[in-house]
């Protein structure tokens, strides 16, 4: 089997070339792709709970600590204590953050506009049922069970 026909292989070298396509376009805001990820993900009226936001985003708490301090840094956000729990933080965007924010909705619009343009909405649904049926074999462990470990 040649990796170019792996799923595998065309899952990561598509996702590999989104994220550069993202991270290029980013750079030109002085930015990135993951914080600009994060900015999405932060709820622009009310903030979001810094306990939330990374299983959110699939992201581990040290990777998000630390894209979070650098957007606090650059002023994109600010943390202010959880009124409903003292332990924990609100993270809320602020004018600059929001800005940022519909700079990257644009981005995310535009690539999902040209896809769009160029697929057609059966392959977008065919896309969709695939990358499901991906993910939920894999949260199901149906991929690698015992009797594949013990194969290895």
């Amino acid at each position: 089997m040649s990796k170019d026909t792996t799923i595998d292989h065309q899952l990561r070298a598509t996702w590999q070339a989104v994220a550069k396509m993202y991270n290029e376009q980013a750079a030109n805001h002085n930015s990135t792709m993951a914080t600009a990820f994060v900015l999405l993900n932060i709820d622009s009226e009310n903030g979001t709970p810094s306990t939330s936001l990374g299983p959110l985003m699939g992201m581990e708490p040290t990777s998000l600590s630390r894209i979070l301090k650098a957007m606090e840094d650059k002023g994109a956000i600010s943390r202010e204590k959880n009124p409903d729990d003292g332990r924990s933080v609100i993270i809320k965007l602020t004018d600059y953050g929001k800005e940022m924010r519909e700079v990257s909705k644009g981005h995310v619009f535009q690539f999902n506009n040209k896809i769009r343009e160029n697929v057609t909405e059966e392959e977008i649904a065919c896309f969709f049922k695939v990358t499901s049926t991906i993910n939920k074999l894999i949260a199901d462990k149906l991929i690698y069970n015992e009797v594949n470990k013990k194969a290895v």
